[in-house]
């Protein structure tokens, strides 16, 4: 696959080094193991949802690690007594695995569960209140925040 030059793109926006670097990076990882297999849902604008195929690991045996901005899942598979099973064919994944997510800022994992081999992993974008658009009047004062545009609108 070609390899896209980001370079006009970092010399006029400023703050996005983490974005490039991933988006770079991405090439790299995607040919390693996809093991085991996983979906990417969005539930709503703020909501998200991760869902794993993860038969044959039992909670203990799962951990969820969640950092800024990266989510950690690893499976490690408990040594089993049947070793000296003797098996026709062995089809059923049972090594160990690490699953790595980069999250948006603002991100955070809301909950886990596992049922019925899948693993759901829910999470959630929450925007702080110093972050969000607000309007700033002209020739204000004060701080100069109006609240509520809307309702201004509507008595004027």
């Amino acid at each position: 696959m070609t390899r896209f030059d980001f370079t006009p793109y970092r010399r006029t926006m400023v703050g996005f080094d983490r974005l490039f670097d991933a988006l770079e990076n991405a090439n790299a990882r995607s040919g390693s193991d996809n093991y085991p297999p996983f979906n990417i849902e969005k539930v709503d604008d703020d909501r998200f949802r991760i869902t794993l195929a993860v038969a044959g690991f039992k909670r203990d045996e799962i951990d969820i690690t969640a950092q800024q901005n990266l989510l950690l899942v690893e499976g490690k598979k408990a040594e089993s007594g049947n070793d000296n099973a003797n098996y026709i064919h062995l089809g059923i994944a049972t090594r160990s695995f690490e699953r790595r997510f980069e999250l948006a800022d603002f991100v955070r994992v809301e909950s886990a569960d596992l049922a019925d081999g899948m693993l759901v992993v829910e999470l959630v974008r929450e925007i702080p209140e110093a972050m969000k658009p607000r309007s700033i009047e002209i020739g204000a004062k004060s701080d100069g925040v109006i609240e509520n545009k809307s309702t201004q609108d509507k008595a004027a």
